[in-house]
């Protein structure tokens, strides 16, 4: 296949992302529920609608274009898929499959049944992908070229470590921030609640700490998160929610609560899930600073004139986690 090719089958998975996919495989999708409670259908249909849509010809070429896919030696890539939310490796997927390269995919126990389906769907649109693609269980370095590997700060140690010797993109822990200057209307806010709750805030681009002006009233920001009350209804998050309010109570620590998410002022960076942190600022460049010491931890930034609000969920096919153009990185192969 050459590019054209591969970007053609692609569209055409947009399309069957778009329209049967879903419908064609409820089933499966009610069972990825029951395996992981954390991936509900609600994120689970999310995340198919959102490749569906990032799957078109118009942004496919607009994100290619910049890069001269021609003339790449193809080689074996190990793409070692983290498991926090549903498809949270497809796009590492993607771009091996688009440049040619040969996928050898180690998937995670929590999410090993929707992408195979996917792939599937795209073996039936082109068969020639079954050249390129190929899941494995045992990892052996000597097999392959690169790497690319995504886990926690503790596995990526080891993956830096086992993998020492192989060119490879290796991915730790990190959250994103929101900045609020005070002007956002209702709307602005609730796009923030979706930056904050879709996924249960288990993604890396999941808000886990908001900047807002000295004296702010966090009460609009509970008026705009109610949309998401029902989270607490879900059990794993409300074990979560009751877990971390006895601790806050037992330490005796200040932190507001609304009744499904618990509130505490902290310059921390992670939170854990039904937490959010949040810190006052005094002028932007406190902003600045905080953002410049914490950019190693950082995926995205969001707010109302940068990276918009309720965006977060939603990059482009050119928005690279880490910021590691993992294109360049498999064309330089």
């Amino acid at each position: 296949m050459d590019l054209d090719e591969r970007i053609l089958a692609l569209t055409k998975l947009g399309s069957c992302l778009r329209n049967d996919f879903i419908k064609d495989y409820r089933d499966k999708i009610n069972e990825i529920q029951i395996v992981n409670p954390w991936f509900t259908i609600e994120n689970i249909e999310f995340a198919i609608d959102y490749w569906g849509n990032q799957l078109n010809l118009n942004s496919l070429n607009f994100w290619l274009n910049q890069y001269r896919c021609s003339d790449i030696n193809f080689k074996k890539i190990l793409v070692i898929s983290a498991g926090n939310i549903p498809l949270v490796s497809f796009h590492d997927i993607l771009c091996v499959l688009i440049t040619g390269h040969k996928l050898f995919l180690k998937l995670s126990s929590k999410d090993n049944i929707l992408i195979p389906l996917i792939l599937n769907e795209l073996l039936k649109i082109n068969k020639e992908f079954e050249n390129q693609i190929f899941f494995i269980e045992k990892i052996e370095s000597k097999k392959y070229d690169a790497i690319i590997a995504t886990g926690s700060d503790s596995t990526a140690k080891y993956f830096d470590y086992y993998f020492k010797n192989k060119k490879k993109i290796i991915r730790k822990n990190r959250s994103s921030v929101a900045v609020i200057d005070g002007n956002e209307n209702d709307t602005d806010l609730e796009l923030l609640a979706d930056d904050i709750f879709k996924y249960f805030g288990l993604g890396c681009r999941s808000i886990s700490q908001i900047l807002v002006p000295e004296n702010y009233d966090l009460n609009k920001l509970f008026k705009a998160f109610y949309k998401y009350k029902d989270l607490i209804n879900h059990q794993k998050y409300m074990n979560n929610y009751d877990y971390h309010k006895t601790i806050l109570l037992m330490d005796k620590q200040i932190f507001y609560d609304n009744g499904f998410l618990l509130i505490k002022k902290s310059k921390q960076l992670h939170s854990s899930v039904s937490l959010l942190n949040y810190f006052e600022y005094s002028d932007i460049n406190e902003v600045k600073h905080f953002l410049e010491i914490n950019n190693d931890q950082i995926q995205c930034v969001v707010s109302k004139t940068n990276n918009k609000l309720g965006c977060a969920q939603n990059p482009e096919l050119y928005s690279y986690a880490d910021n590691v153009d993992v294109i360049d990185f498999l064309i330089s192969l």
